[in-house]
C-alpha cells in the first residue's frame, strides 16, 4: 500500500473515543506512515488511544481546545518535541438535542465553545509554525447539519456552530493559501458513532435510512477516508471546499 502520508505528524483533537471519527481518522492516518497526536480533555485517555495507533511515535496529550491558552502551550510542546507539525484535524465537538426555544444560554456557550471556538484557537496555536514551514493541512470537521439547518441529534446552536465552521474554514483558505496552507472542511452525514448509537429507536433510524440514497449509516472509517485526502497531497490544489459525507442525502 503507498503511504499517503509518510514522514508527515498530524495533530488530531478530540480523538480518544474508541468509536468516533478522530479516532477512526487517526487509525488511518497512522496505517499511511503518519505520526499522530491525540489530543483530548483526559491525558490518559488519549495516550491510550496513541498507543493503540499501527507504528511508532505517536503520543497523547490532555487539552481543552475552548482554552487558548491551552493550545497554544500543547503546539508550543509538540513544536518543540517533535519538529514539525504538517496536518491539523479539528475534529473535538459536541452536540446537544434542543429546540430552539430549550437553548440556554449555558448550551449556546458549551457548544459554540468546543465547535466553533476551538477550532479557531487550535489553528491559531497551529499556523504560525506552518507559515515558516510554508506548508500544511487543515481539515475542519463540519456537519450535513449545517446546510440543511439541523440533523438527527444537534439542535439550532449545533447547526450554527458547524455552519461557522463553514465560514471560518473559507476565510482561514483565503487567507492561508498564499503561505503554502490548505484548510477544507468536511460535513458528515448520519453516522453510526457512539453519539448515535442507542439513540433512536428501529422506527426512528429506518425513517433516517430511508432517507439516504445508498441505503446505509456512514461509518467513521469514510469520514476517515475524506480527511486522508484532504491531508494528503492528492488534494494539493485543493482549498476552501466543503466535502460531503452524507451518501447522498444531501445534494446540493
Amino acid at each position: 500500500m503507498t503511504q499517503l502520508l509518510a514522514n508527515k505528524t498530524a495533530i488530531i483533537t478530540g480523538a480518544a473515543s474508541p468509536r468516533g471519527l478522530g479516532k477512526a481518522t487517526a487509525l488511518l492516518f497512522a496505517e499511511h506512515g503518519a505520526r499522530v497526536v491525540i489530543l483530548d480533555l483526559d491525558a490518559d485517555q488519549a495516550q491510550t488511544a496513541a498507543a493503540d495507533l499501527p507504528g511508532e511515535g505517536h503520543m497523547g496529550r490532555a487539552c481543552d481546545v475552548t482554552d487558548r491558552t491551552a493550545c497554544l502551550l500543547v503546539a508550543r510542546e509538540l513544536i518543540g518535541t517533535l519538529d514539525q507539525i504538517d496536518i491539523l484535524v479539528n475534529n473535538a465537538g459536541i452536540t446537544q438535542p434542543l429546540k430552539l426555544m430549550e437553548i440556554a444560554p449555558e448550551n449556546y456557550d458549551a457548544v459554540l465553545d468546543v465547535n466553533l471556538r476551538g477550532t479557531l484557537y487550535m489553528s491559531q496555536a497551529l499556523i504560525p509554525h506552518m507559515r515558516d514551514h510554508e506548508r500544511g493541512s487543515i481539515v475542519n470537521m463540519s456537519s450535513v447539519s449545517a446546510q440543511r439547518g439541523g440533523g438527527i441529534f444537534g439542535g439550532p446552536h449545533y447547526s450554527a456552530a458547524k455552519a461557522g465552521i463553514l465560514g471560518l474554514t473559507k476565510a482561514m483558505a483565503r487567507e492561508l493559501a498564499p503561505a503554502g496552507i490548505r484548510a477544507n472542511a468536511i460535513c458528515p452525514g448520519f453516522i453510526d458513532t457512539d453519539i448515535t448509537a442507542g439513540k433512536l429507536t428501529p422506527e426512528m433510524r429506518q425513517s433516517v435510512l430511508d432517507g439516504i440514497p445508498m441505503g446505509r449509516a456512514g461509518t467513521a472509517g469514510d469520514v476517515a477516508g475524506c480527511a486522508l485526502f484532504l491531508a494528503s497531497d492528492l488534494s494539493a490544489y485543493v482549498t476552501g471546499s466543503e466535502v460531503d459525507v452524507n451518501g447522498g442525502s444531501l445534494i446540493h
